[in-house]
């Protein structure tokens, strides 16, 4: 374990999914899950920028061919790409995105971090054809899709 990317404080998940270390009782990379919470409930309150800063911010810890890097490098774009979509109306921005996307979590477990990967990716596959799919689209975590609460862009703000 990288010692930078400890946080205790970070609660346990519903269920077991990747990254959750059930016989040491927590996460491998605390800071990951503590970034892809706060991630997940800004992407779900349609704060793509602070969801996108969230993720980037908590990518530059891992170094590139790792699990964690290509999760996180790949949620930064399904972020920018949605603010392409909903915020400039940049459909062909949004696709671009949306496939490197792909690419980046192609290899990464479905259930990582507590984010349903496998939905994630089914919505990105098929807003590629029609965008307006992620109009309302949530991303789930730990079965729920949370919504940003005043920590999170708390979160967001402090990594400026």
């Amino acid at each position: 374990m990288d010692e930078h990317t400890n946080d205790p404080t970070v609660g346990p998940p519903a269920g077991n999914p990747p990254g959750w270390l059930e016989e040491d009782d927590r996460w491998e990379h605390g800071t990951l899950r503590r970034a892809t919470i706060h991630g997940v409930r800004l992407f779900n309150s349609k704060a793509y920028h602070e969801s996108h800063d969230c993720f980037e911010a908590e990518w530059y810890n891992y170094g590139r061919g790792r699990t964690e890097s290509a999760f996180l490098h790949g949620m930064v774009q399904v972020a920018a790409g949605a603010y392409k979509h909903v915020d400039f109306r940049d459909d062909d921005g949004m696709r671009s995105l949306f496939r490197t996307a792909l690419e980046y979590l192609q290899g990464v477990p479905q259930d990582y971090y507590g984010v349903d990967l496998r939905d994630v990716r089914t919505v990105l596959t098929n807003a590629l054809e029609d965008p307006e799919r992620i109009g309302d689209w949530q991303i789930r975590l730990d079965s729920s899709k949370p919504a940003a609460r005043d920590v999170d862009f708390a979160y967001a703000e402090a990594l400026e």
